[in-house]
């Protein structure tokens, strides 16, 4: 594909605080979070006038999804957005508690396990063409994802027959299947539910649910880039390594706990190569399929860059290289030079908490936040960005007509409801617009349900 939509929804972790000793049960918190979305929308699952959606999702977890992007920048802008929006309802939700006689604070947090072993996930979607057999592409990219976490994880302390380690990956111990129709119950790598908000004729939604979330927007633009560049040579039928995994569930908790990416993993063929020598293998093969058909956007090499370097420092064990860039490293780097400055085990809940506090979206309280002020965590984009998406949808996808039909149907107190594909004044006829094309930025039919809510009184 010449272009692709890209897509991440994010599930926060949410934890309310007392100081006066009476506690909120967390669907407590959430309703107070979601309070003033409900008093707007009418519910606790709406899309914004940027064209991201937000709603409150199983588990009183807070959800953000961007709207459609089809640019690496413009989705990591778009994802920092959805920690704007949530810190203001953290704010409004505080202050309301504060009327109601509550002392106490709202954390929220951008992980995926919380102190009871539950997990919450990043969900990330690509369009891919309908054309391509989902079971080749399932098999041929799981071996990219479940050795992925070298890359991308966000780095974990857990406790492991009795003795605690950092691992890559907060995620990947809560994986029990490859390929599944399944979220929560079986929670596979890759979902199958069909839905595509796009012409199913033409497309279909590739619905990843193995990633770990990201505070670090340099690790956001590895996993998605590399992602879409492995995707990439997959459709382009060129891939020529035969990398299916026989026990991918057993592999990525395998992989997550070994620092040094050696782990052996034995593929349906027989072969037995390592971690890092999987990783290696696709890396260079897409490396390969750039320099023969060129690169797609401006981020290529960027990506490239940054993804060489990764498996370099897993490989010599020389982590200095990434430490401001991969989330994994960074935070490696903070706990590890804390417990030996204060002579703590790893298994000191003093750690446990800066393990946590790392991933608290608040940039006055959040350790990433800290790390980043100081110059020892990279940025991809600017804040100037990220307010851009705050307040607009990307220009250049079918969420600059969603937001177009919001605003004007908020700007003139109509009654309305909008998701993916369909647009419907509910105050009078005309009935619904359906825009099946997440590449389409204009539609006359839109136009004229805007016009005709601007003429009804």
């Amino acid at each position: 594909m010449d272009r692709r939509i890209f897509g991440l929804e994010t599930e926060f972790g949410l934890n309310y605080v007392p100081s006066d000793g009476r506690r909120l049960t967390p669907e407590d918190a959430a309703r107070h979070l979601f309070k003033p979305v409900v008093s707007w929308g009418r519910s606790s699952n709406v899309f914004l006038e940027n064209g991201s959606r937000l709603y409150l999702d199983v588990g009183s977890h807070p959800e953000y999804a961007t709207a459609e992007c089809d640019q690496l920048k413009q989705l990591i802008a778009h994802d920092r957005a959805g920690e704007v929006f949530m810190l203001d309802l953290v704010d409004q939700a505080e202050d309301q508690l504060a009327e109601e006689g509550h002392e106490g604070r709202i954390y929220m947090f951008k992980n995926n396990v919380d102190s009871a072993g539950n997990s919450y996930g990043c969900h990330e979607n690509y369009l891919i063409p309908r054309k391509i057999e989902f079971k080749r592409l399932a098999d041929m990219l799981i071996p990219f994802l479940v050795t992925r976490q070298l890359l991308c994880g966000a780095g974990h302390l857990i406790t492991d027959e009795g003795e605690t380690k950092y691992v890559f990956s907060q995620r990947a111990d809560h994986m029990w299947e490859g390929v599944s129709s399944a979220t929560t119950r079986s929670r596979p790598i890759i979902n199958t539910r069909d839905e595509p908000h796009a012409d199913a004729e033409y497309h279909r939604r590739l619905h990843v649910i193995v990633g770990d979330s990201t505070m670090s927007e340099t690790t956001q633009l590895l996993k998605i880039g590399a992602t879409d560049l492995v995707l990439r040579l997959i459709e382009s039928g060129e891939i020529y390594h035969d990398l299916r995994l026989e026990n991918p569930i057993r592999s990525i908790r395998q992989i997550s706990h070994d620092f040094t990416g050696q782990t052996v993993v034995r593929l349906m063929g027989g072969d037995e190569p390592t971690a890092l020598q999987i990783q290696w293998i696709l890396f260079e093969s897409v490396k390969e399929f750039i320099a023969r058909h060129g690169a797609h956007h401006d981020q290529v090499d960027t990506v490239l860059e940054l993804w060489e370097r990764t498996l370099n420092a897993v490989e010599s064990q020389d982590f200095s290289l990434i430490d401001k860039d991969i989330d994994w490293a960074i935070k490696h780097k903070l706990l590890m030079g804390y417990a030996r400055k204060n002579s703590l085990e790893l298994s000191s809940p003093r750690l446990a908490q800066l393990n946590l506090t790392y991933h608290d979206i608040d940039p006055q309280r959040g350790l990433f936040h800290l790390l980043k002020r100081r110059g020892l965590a990279s940025s991809v984009v600017t804040d100037a960005e990220i307010l851009q998406a705050v307040n607009n949808p990307p220009a250049t996808t079918r969420a600059a007509l969603r937001s177009k039909f919001i605003r004007a149907a908020r700007a003139n107190g109509r009654r309305y409801s909008a998701d993916w594909v369909h647009m419907k004044y509910e105050d009078g006829p005309g009935g619904i617009v359906l825009c099946k094309d997440p590449f389409a930025t204009s539609n006359p039919q839109i136009d004229e349900l805007i016009e005709l809510m601007g003429q009804q009184q």
